[in-house]
């Protein structure tokens, strides 16, 4: 049996969450995409998804093996459509969309950049801190940073992004610098206010025996704001201790403006995300879009540009 097809069955089925609904978008019995997923599993020797009379679930080896498809899916299309595209040049309208503060920093810079060497792509970008219905509202694709839900669409990882808590140099000289998390409850932190969206609070990886675990805070102070820019510039004006994604504070840190601390408890990275709704055959303009994002977020020195 064909291993690509295995692969593409099992994403289907996978982001469906059903082996009929992965069948009749194939035009297919869900008979053969059984067969199909039995004939991954034994090949691969592990079990990659429950499937019960009700629903369909990943195992924790079949997430993790999900993403790594989808990437190798996306990149053998974008490989196909490199050489059968030929000298065809992209064209049409682009929509896409990302998160307010990241879309201002590292996605609207790019567009124009984009559309020089894409002379014929006309390109819309929406940002907005919302979830947008990407296949609802119409978009090509989306940038989301973080941890992907399982959905029908196709994300591609193209950077990590961490989270540190920071403060300017002058702040940590006047009130001295936390050694573990815990002793934030004696520092001023700067945080999302409930109404905003970061509802397990600040992470940390701290140890727990041989090991470690991950440790969700609720850190206090006497300033909380729902705009994350917002609580970057009380930071920036030394007000306190912030939690912030690297993309946002990487310039600040570098140029000795912010003291990242507590780096040793720093809990593992999320990641930056191009995702486009699920189709056979993904628009040129789509596909050079995505691949002009990954290289430039590959770059090490993007993330530290003014």
């Amino acid at each position: 049996m064909d291993k690509l097809k295995q692969l593409e069955s099992f994403v289907s089925v996978a982001t469906r969450g059903s082996l009929t609904a992965a069948a009749r978008a194939e035009g297919v019995a869900p008979a053969i995409m059984g067969r199909r997923l039995d004939a991954l599993e034994e090949r691969l020797g592990v079990k990659l998804l429950v499937r019960t009379t009700r629903r369909i679930t990943l195992t924790h080896e079949g997430s993790a093996f999900l993403e790594d498809c989808q990437r190798l899916l996306a990149d053998f299309a974008n490989a196909e459509a490199s050489v059968s595209a030929g000298g065809v040049k992209a064209s049409g309208h682009l929509r896409i969309t990302a998160p307010a503060g990241f879309g201002r920093r590292h996605v609207a810079p790019l567009v124009p950049r984009f559309r020089e060497l894409h002379a014929d792509v006309s390109i819309s970008l929406n940002l907005s801190d919302r979830v947008v219905d990407i296949a609802g509202e119409g978009y090509d694709c989306a940038v989301r940073v973080g941890d992907m839900p399982d959905s029908s669409l196709v994300s591609v990882r193209m950077a990590d992004n961490r989270r540190l808590c920071v403060a300017t140099p002058a702040y940590l000289k006047q009130h001295g610098t936390p050694k573990t998390p815990q002793e934030l409850t004696q520092f001023a932190c700067l945080t999302l206010s409930s109404d905003a969206s970061q509802t397990r609070g600040w992470a940390f990886q701290v140890p727990k025996g041989t090991g470690s675990e991950l440790l969700h805070l609720k850190p206090r102070g006497p300033l909380d704001c729902s705009d994350g820019q917002v609580l970057h510039d009380w930071c920036m004006a030394g007000y306190g201790i912030a939690w912030r994604s690297t993309w946002e504070v990487e310039t600040e840190i570098a140029a000795g403006e912010l003291v990242a601390v507590l780096e040793e408890f720093s809990a593992p990275p999320n990641g930056i995300y191009a995702v486009f709704p699920e189709r056979k055959h993904l628009p040129l303009r789509v596909r050079l879009w995505i691949d002009f994002l990954k290289h430039n977020y590959s770059q090490p020195g993007f993330w530290r540009a003014k």
